[in-house]
Parts: structure tokens; C-alpha cells; sequence
């Protein structure tokens, strides 16, 4: 508990010889040792106490239930187990019918290079605008702005 060893005990013994005396020592150490003794008998108390209320409580049953579901050994096979049981009756081109639903092998290599030709034209399509736009700005030539010191445009007069 205080992680003492015989050494330190030593000292601490003759340490007390010195301070309380010869004559009183064995008196102290008696009353020493009945409070130790009352101590430990109070935490006792409260460790039963305290197990008493959990299980009143429930805790017990569900401690119980979560080292249950949280054994390592036993839950990677069974989540395995469960993973692995409907592949195994799976086929995906089984002539019968039988398959489950899903796409087949076949017609995701041809979705798969739909999409690719789709994105493709997609990103041309894209960097062409941009091209398109960049030559247009360069054909419009800079744009001027209006001089702040200028005096403002007069009103033209309606007829």
C-alpha cells in the first residue's frame, strides 16, 4: 500500500524509540495497529456496501453481458461467421436464376468504362470553355476605366 520496506521500518522504528521512549512504545504501536485494524475493517464495510448496491442495481448483469460481447476470441469468428455466410451461396452469373440481385461482373467493366468516357468528355469539355474564354478576353483587348478626376458626363436633353 505505502510501498515500505524493511529498511524504512527499521528507521521509522527507531525513529519512534527515540521520540516516544522505551517505555510507552509498545503502547503506541498497540494503539497503531487497532487503527490500521479499524481502518481496513471500514474499508471492508464500504467495498461490501458498495458491491451490495451494484448488484441490487443490475451492474453485475450487465458487466456480465458487456465481457460476454466484448471476448475477442469469440467475436471476430462469429462477426466473420456472419459476414461470410451469405457469399458463400452467392453467384453473380448463375444461369439458373439463383443469383442474388446485384450486377454482374461483365456489366460493371461497362458501366465502370461508360463512366470514364463521361468524365473525360466532361474535363474536354471544361478546359476547352476555358481556352475559349481566355482567347476571347486577350481578342477584347484591355478595358479602360473612367478617370476619377474627369468631370461627370452632362445630361443629354430630351426632345
Amino acid at each position: 500500500m505505502f510501498d515500505i520496506g524493511w529498511s524504512e521500518l527499521l528507521v521509522i522504528g527507531v525513529v519512534a524509540l527515540i521520540v516516544v521512549g522505551p517505555k510507552d512504545l509498545p503502547r503506541m504501536f498497540r494503539t497503531l495497529g487497532e487503527f490500521t485494524g479499524k481502518a481496513r475493517r471500514m474499508a471492508r464495510e464500504f467495498q461490501h456496501a458498495m458491491n451490495e448496491a451494484a448488484d441490487e442495481s443490475g451492474v453485475g448483469d450487465i458487466t456480465k453481458d458487456l465481457r460476454k460481447m466484448a471476448n475477442p476470441k469469440k467475436y471476430g469468428t462469429d462477426v466473420l461467421k456472419d459476414a461470410t455466410g451469405d457469399l458463400s451461396a452467392w453467384s453473380p452469373d448463375a444461369p439458373d436464376g439463383k443469383a442474388k440481385p446485384g450486377p454482374s461482373k461483365a456489366g460493371l467493366s461497362k458501366d465502370r468504362a461508360a463512366t470514364k468516357a463521361k468524365i473525360e468528355q466532361a474535363t474536354a469539355a471544361r478546359a476547352q470553355a476555358r481556352r475559349d474564354a481566355e482567347v476571347a478576353e486577350r481578342s477584347a483587348g484591355p478595358k479602360l476605366q473612367p478617370d476619377p478626376e474627369a468631370p461627370p458626363p452632362a445630361p443629354e436633353a430630351k426632345s
